[in-house]
């Protein structure tokens, strides 16, 4: 069954008011009639399904059959804070860990990042960010659509940081010396509720400069593992490791 996002401005009473490329979507590519069921997602993540009543030139109608109680959100918060890395690569890690619970994506401008932002492009790349988390949280079921921040500096990534529970970075030479312990002890502190926040470098890692800061503000460092993962893989393998965790335990 199909879901859709809806925003609190859109519900009047139990009726619900659907626009825009979901409206689209709707009447255009899944061609739903009057009758048809799907899925409405609410802020604070609440589910109904939903029947259609009506369909305009601009709006889909639909009226709350029944509140659904369903817990799809990772039991922690875990924030993805990402070096540009090239290509569409970022694309990847945030549908991807859309799919597998991320709470947020902050992109950041890391000393080593091959790819320099480009201001004029911003609002319509950060446009498409937030298209593919909110299709992925769609396809996957999530309860709330993830973040997609604007790219910030280290030093606005450390601040904004501050607001976390705890603080990690992921670091190959923690991996080449053996120091494997730091992500399961985190894991293991952490109480369901509390929030991680994990940077990550891009292709070619973190800067010396970079790592003694984020030591200095206090992330631990840390390994994922005694082989080196690909600036895309990374933040997959500690989400999928982190709903290990808390969820198949």
């Amino acid at each position: 069954m199909q879901r859709y996002f809806v925003s609190d401005d859109q519900v009047k009473n139990d009726r619900l008011i659907i626009q825009g490329d979901d409206y689209h979507h709707i009447v255009r590519v899944m061609r739903m009639e009057k009758g048809s069921e799907l899925i409405c997602v609410l802020s604070r993540n609440k589910t109904a399904l939903c029947q259609i009543e009506q369909i305009t030139n601009e709006h889909v109608i639909v009226r709350v059959v029944k509140w659904i109680d369903e817990q799809t959100e990772l039991p922690i918060q875990i924030y993805i804070a990402h070096g540009l890395p090239k290509g569409d690569k970022l694309e990847f890690v945030i549908q991807k860990g859309t799919e597998l619970g991320a709470s947020s994506f902050i992109p950041f401008v890391a000393a080593r990042s091959i790819v320099k932002w480009d201001a004029k492009k911003a609002n319509k790349k950060l446009e498409r960010w937030k298209k593919i988390a909110k299709e992925a949280a769609e396809q996957s079921h999530r309860g709330k659509i993830p973040d997609v921040h604007a790219p910030m500096t280290i030093h606005e990534l450390i601040e904004f940081a501050k607001t976390v529970d705890y603080r990690i970075f992921a670091y190959e030479e923690e991996a080449k010396q053996g120091n494997h312990q730091t992500l399961a002890a985190v894991f293991q502190q952490m109480k369901r509720g509390q929030s991680l926040f994990a940077v990550f470098g891009p292709e070619g890692g973190f800067s010396d400069e970079e790592v003694e800061l984020f030591k200095h503000h206090g992330f631990f460092s840390c390994s994922l593992g005694p082989r080196i993962l690909r600036t895309e893989t990374a933040p997959l393998y500690l989400l999928a490791a982190a709903s290990y965790q808390f969820e198949l335990q």
